[in-house]
């Protein structure tokens, strides 16, 4: 037996997504600014990409557009927050990056089915 070892496969990506270290960077460069938001040219120049070339490949690597990511990781932290706190919902709204209250209401209850007041009330 020699003294020479393979060096390590590097992480490779299926055909069509990002490799494994341009996830990690998107999804933390999107979860470090969830309250203000952050472009998709930004994530895309982050990873090296094109903004297009993005976009495909994060939908191929996530299931998800981008800007759907981002939402229902404001709705998981909305939801803790619903959950641990009383905090008034303008204030989870503007916490979690929704532009407003009502923004934050709409779409809580498109995607829980219940405003978040409900929602809070059958957690309690």
């Amino acid at each position: 037996m020699d003294d020479f070892s393979m060096p390590a496969p590097l992480s490779m990506a299926a055909p069509g997504q990002l490799k494994p270290w341009q996830v990690r960077t998107a999804k933390k460069l999107m979860l470090a600014r969830l309250d203000t938001g952050i472009s998709v040219t930004e994530l895309a120049q982050a990873c090296a990409l094109s903004r297009s070339h993005f976009s495909r490949m994060f939908k191929q690597s996530t299931s998800m557009a981008p800007q759907q990511w981002l939402r229902e990781q404001r709705l998981l932290k909305s939801k803790a927050l619903l959950k641990a706190s009383r905090m008034l919902l303008v204030d989870i709204a503007f916490e979690c990056g929704f532009s407003d209250q009502a923004h934050f209401c709409r779409t809580f209850r498109r995607a829980e089915g219940v405003a978040p007041q409900r929602w809070q009330q059958q957690v309690a």
